[in-house]
């Protein structure tokens, strides 16, 4: 049951842990690159395969919602068949939608490729979270942020090949190429490697026992708030190199300063979990992701630098820490409850991308001058006042649909605090009553 006895968790040593670690946020690498990039290539998606901005958000949204099944599916299936065999499904994924991607010849060709990536991405973590809480039980936070920290540092590395690659000439494609080589280092260290079993089945707790304490309240509670913390993250970064490349400022280059500052937060991210409890962090991130949102929307050039640092370093917990939190607090969960919680995540940002997609055209849209069509704008030849109209249309429409956003993480500070003034304090692994 969820309320019943927890002992605390005995460290599980292995020779081959830190191999195993370096191994998962290699393949995390892959995963966060795959966003970056695909961020980078919507506007020449929308071009080339004649899309509306819409239907490349849904493209991109079916690397979430398959991330989900992913994790639905393969968190129980850890502790079954194990997570090597999972992570042999991220491999193959991986593989099997770098090359249908790069070789997509239309919409739906595009849709499969991306959804074979997001089952990919889904495997990798479920398998990877509950490795690392059972390599490094006594330390779950703080080991579980320095692992994704990776998904930052992947994005930062997926943006910079991006926008190098794009001014050199070369076309979205060949930067799909480039998560080929990270994709064949991790295989190969992962190979051949001994694996533990997840903590919930070295310890003997049931499965009736695992789905039980998936099943409390305040379980259900983090879910929640996790559809809201992963809505506030990635629907604003898988937009903001297209929407803010018409602001004044490499939209590419700005996620890069985002996904950089997080990277560096995450590492050092146990200093704040010895001084401030998770649930102060997450409050702390809820407030500075509502902040720098609607600053961004009132910030043109330089500034949105500014308005990013805010914002990058209120996301920068909030994934890991909400992983953290529930595992030390519902350790009977399991991998299934890290699935889901990781799952409800990217289901979120499944349905997030699309409507920031939706609002973005829809902003467009009002702005029209009587008589004129987007089309007839897109059309127009560079330096010509249409061109200049055009650019300046999206750009206030971009950061008009941002300040939407903020709406969703100010709607969590206010959950957060609740929960920070009600919530029992539990020693770490002691299951939430």
């Amino acid at each position: 049951m969820a309320g019943s006895p927890h002992n605390p968790s005995v460290p599980i040593v292995l020779m081959n842990a830190k191999r195993l670690f370096n191994a998962s946020c290699i393949a995390l690498i892959v995963t966060a690159m795959s966003f970056a990039l695909r961020g980078a290539a919507a506007a020449s998606w929308a071009t080339e395969f004649k899309l509306t901005y819409e239907q490349v958000g849904v493209i991109n949204s079916t690397a979430f919602w398959g991330f989900t099944l992913a994790m639905v599916f393969g968190g129980p299936l850890c502790d079954a068949v194990g997570m090597k065999r999972i992570l042999g499904l991220a491999f193959v994924g991986h593989l099997a939608g770098i090359l249908l991607t790069i070789f997509a010849w239309n919409y739906w060709s595009l849709f499969a490729g991306t959804l074979l990536f997001g089952i990919a991405n889904g495997s990798v973590e479920a398998a990877c979270n509950p490795l690392i809480t059972t390599i490094f039980s006594t330390d779950r936070t703080t080991k579980l942020n320095h692992f994704h920290a990776w998904f930052p540092g992947g994005i930062v590395i997926g943006g910079l090949l991006a926008f190098g690659l794009g001014h050199a000439g070369l076309g979205w494609k060949v930067q799909f190429a480039t998560m080929l080589i990270p994709l064949a280092i991790y295989g190969v260290m992962f190979a051949g490697q001994s694996w533990p079993k997840t903590e919930r089945v070295q310890q003997g707790v049931s499965t009736g026992s695992m789905f039980s304490a998936c099943l409390h309240p305040l379980f259900i509670v983090m879910v929640v708030c996790m559809l809201m913390t992963a809505a506030s993250e990635f629907g604003p970064q898988q937009w903001i190199p297209t929407i803010l490349s018409n602001a004044g400022v490499s939209g590419t280059l700005v996620l890069v300063w985002i996904t950089g500052l997080m990277w560096m937060g995450r590492q050092f991210a146990g200093v704040f979990v010895h001084k401030v409890s998770p649930l102060g962090m997450l409050l702390m991130s809820a407030v500075l992701s509502a902040l720098g949102l609607y600053a961004m929307s009132h910030s043109t050039g330089g500034m949105l630098f500014a308005s990013a640092t805010i914002f990058a370093f209120g996301v920068c917990f909030f994934w890991p820490t909400m992983l953290g939190t529930v595992s030390e607090r519902f350790p009977n969960t399991g991998a299934l409850g890290l699935a889901i919680l990781g799952g409800a995540g990217m289901l979120s940002g499944s349905y997030i991308v699309p409507l920031v997609g939706r609002g973005f055209d829809h902003a467009i849209a009002a702005r029209l001058p009587v008589g004129q069509t987007a089309e007839t704008l897109t059309a127009a030849p560079a330096g010509t006042e249409l061109a200049t109209q055009w650019t300046q249309i999206q750009a206030s429409a971009g950061l008009e649909t941002l300040g939407q956003v903020a709406v969703i993480p100010a709607v969590l500070a206010v959950v957060f605090l609740i929960l920070l003034l009600t919530w029992k304090k539990k020693p770490a692994g002691a299951s939430a009553h």
